[in-house]
C-alpha cells in the first residue's frame, strides 16, 4: 500500500510542478506579448512623456525643431491653443481641423477624441498644448488610456494561452498515462494470472518494487500448492492402481470360472465394467491435474488429423462396441491432407471422451459421426450423435456448473465429471476453442476448432 501511495504521490507532485511551470510560462508569454504595448504606452514614447518633452521645448510663440522632428517621427500632430481658444502654432495639423475652439470644445476633446483623433492635452500657464495621434491608435477611457493594439491582442492572447495550456496539460496527462500503464501492466498481468491459478514472476524497480515482491511471493506459494496438489493426486492415483488391478483381475477370473453361477458371473461383469470406469476416472483426474497446473509436457508432432480420426474409429469398432451404436466418418476433401501440430495422444483422448460421452448418454444406442471440416479458415473437428440430446436448461447447467475440483457444494449431482473438462483443457492447450450444441431428442454435437491450418505444398510435377 505504501508503494502505491508513493508511486501516485510522485505523479501528483509532478502534476503540481507542471501547473506551477505553466503559471510561470503564462507570465512570460504575457510579458512577451504586451511588452511593446506597455513600453509604448508608459515608456519613453508614451503620450505623457511626449507631452512633457514637447511643452519643455516650446512656448506660446512656437516649438523647437528638435521637438517638431520627434513628433513627426511618431506620426503625431500638435497645436498650441491660447486661453481664448485661438491656435497660436501647429505641427502637421490635419486638414479640416478648426483653428478656433470654444471652452466646450476643449472640455469635450481633452477627455477623448477630436474628430476621431485620440488627443492628449497639457495645461500650461500660457495656454493648452494638444497632441493628436493617428486614428485608431488608442482607445481612451476616462481617467486612463490604452493602446488599441493591446485591446486587439488581448482576445488572441487569452485564446492562444488557453489552447497552449490545454495542449500541455493533455500532453502531460497522456505521457503520465502511458508511463503508469507501462509501469502497472506487469502487475495487472500477474494479478490476472494469479486469479486464473497460474504462477508468475517479474521484476519491477522503483516505488512498485514492494508490490512486485509481494506478487512474486504469492506466486511462489501458489506454485508450491499446485505442485503439492498435483503430486498428491498423482500419488493417490498410483496407489489406487494396484488394488484396482487386483479387483479387475479377480472379476475377470470369476466371469470365466465355470464353477460360478450365472448370477455371480453377471455381478463379476458389473464389477469389471465399474472398475474400468474407475480406472478411466483416475487417468482423467491425473491428466486434468497435470494440464491444469502445466505439468504435462506436450509431445507435439505434425500429423494428418484425418488419418488420426480414421485410426481411432477403426480401433473403436475393433474393440467391440454394441451393435446399437454406429460410427460414421465425414472428412471434407479440403481437409484430407491438412497437417496439424499436436500431441497425438491428447487429441485422441479428447475424441475418445466425447465419443464415450455419446455412448453413456444414449444407452439405447445412437449414430455417432466423426467429421473434419474447414470452417472459416479453422480446422474443425466435430463429434456428434443423433441421441436424446439435452434440454436448453441442461445445456446451460453443463456450461455453468464447475467440475468437482472447483465446486464448494457438497451435492455431487451439482457437479459434472472430468470428461468434458479434460476435453476443454486439451483443446485450450492446443490454442483451440470448443462449442457445444444440442437439441432435445435430436442429438448432441461438440465442435472443436483449431486456428491454424498447415496445408502441405502440392507435389512437384515430374517430367519424364
Amino acid at each position: 500500500m505504501k508503494s502505491f501511495t508513493r508511486y501516485f504521490s510522485k505523479y501528483f507532485l509532478s502534476f503540481l510542478s507542471l501547473i506551477f511551470l505553466l503559471v510561470i510560462l503564462n507570465v512570460i508569454v504575457f510579458a512577451g506579448t504586451f511588452y511593446g504595448n506597455i513600453t509604448k504606452d508608459y515608456g519613453d514614447s508614451s503620450p505623457r512623456r511626449l507631452l512633457e518633452e514637447t511643452i519643455a521645448d516650446s512656448s506660446a510663440s512656437g516649438i523647437s525643431d528638435t521637438a517638431r522632428e520627434k513628433l513627426r517621427s511618431h506620426n503625431i500632430w500638435a497645436m498650441f491653443l491660447s486661453p481664448d481658444g485661438q491656435c497660436r502654432w501647429a505641427v502637421d495639423l490635419p486638414p479640416g481641423l478648426p483653428a478656433q475652439y470654444t471652452i466646450q470644445d476643449v472640455a469635450v476633446f481633452s477627455k477623448g477624441y477630436l474628430q476621431d483623433y485620440p488627443v492628449f492635452v497639457w495645461d500650461d500657464a500660457e495656454g493648452l498644448l494638444v497632441l493628436g495621434y493617428p486614428k485608431g491608435s488608442y482607445i481612451k477611457i476616462t481617467g486612463n488610456y490604452y493602446s488599441r493594439d493591446m485591446f486587439k491582442a488581448i482576445p488572441l492572447y487569452f485564446a492562444g494561452i488557453l489552447i497552449l495550456d490545454l495542449l500541455l496539460l493533455f500532453a502531460a496527462y497522456y505521457l503520465s498515462k502511458i508511463k503508469v500503464v507501462k509501469d502497472t501492466a506487469p502487475l495487472v498481468s500477474s494479478i490476472k494470472a494469479l486469479a486464473d491459478g497460474k504462477t508468475t514472476s517479474f521484476s519491477v524497480k522503483g516505488e512498485l518494487s514492494e508490490v512486485a515482491e509481494s506478487i512474486n511471493k504469492a506466486s511462489q506459494i501458489l506454485s508450491r500448492q499446485n505442485e503439492a496438489r498435483a503430486n498428491w493426486i498423482s500419488g493417490v492415483s498410483h496407489d489406487i492402481r494396484t488394488p484396482l488391478s487386483m479387483i479387475m483381475g479377480y472379476a475377470e477370473r470369476i466371469t470365466t470360472n465355470s464353477d460360478a453361477g450365472p448370477a455371480i458371473q453377471d455381478q463379476a461383469r458389473i464389477i469389471q465394467r465399474q472398475s474400468k470406469k474407475i480406472k478411466t476416472l483416475i487417468e482423467d483426474l491425473n491428466l486434468v491435474s497435470k494440464l491444469e497446473y502445466e505439468m504435462q509436457p506436450l509431445q507435439k508432432e505434425q500429423i494428418r488429423l484425418s488419418k488420426l480420426i480414421r485410426s481411432y474409429a477403426a480401433e473403436l469398432l475393433n474393440s467391440g462396441i454394441p451393435d446399437a451404436y454406429t460410427v460414421d466418418i465425414d472428412i471434407a476433401p479440403d481437409t484430407e491432407n491438412t497437417m496439424m501440430e499436436c500431441d497425438t495422444r491428447l487429441i485422441t483422448r479428447a475424441i475418445s471422451n466425447l465419443v464415450q460421452n455419446s455412448i453413456n448418454q444414449n444407452p439405447q444406442g445412437c449414430k455417432i459421426q466423426l467429421a473434419l471440416k474447414n470452417v472459416n479458415g479453422c480446422l474443425t473437428l466435430i463429434v456428434a450423435d443423433n441421441g436424446i440430446g439435452l434440454t436448453p436448461e441442461k445445456l446451460q447447467e453443463l456450461k455453468k456448473k464447475p467440475h468437482y475440483m472447483e465446486s464448494t457444494d457438497e451435492r455431487l449431482d451439482l457437479r459434472h465429471g472430468l470428461g468434458l473438462l479434460l476435453v476443454r483443457q486439451i483443446v485450450e492447450t492446443h490454442n483451440g476453442s470448443m462449442k457445444i450444441d444440442t437439441i432435445p431428442n435430436q442429438g448432441y454435437k461438440t465442435m472443436i476448432s483449431f486456428p491454424y491450418i498447415h496445408q502441405p505444398p502440392p507435389p512437384k510435377a515430374t517430367v519424364h
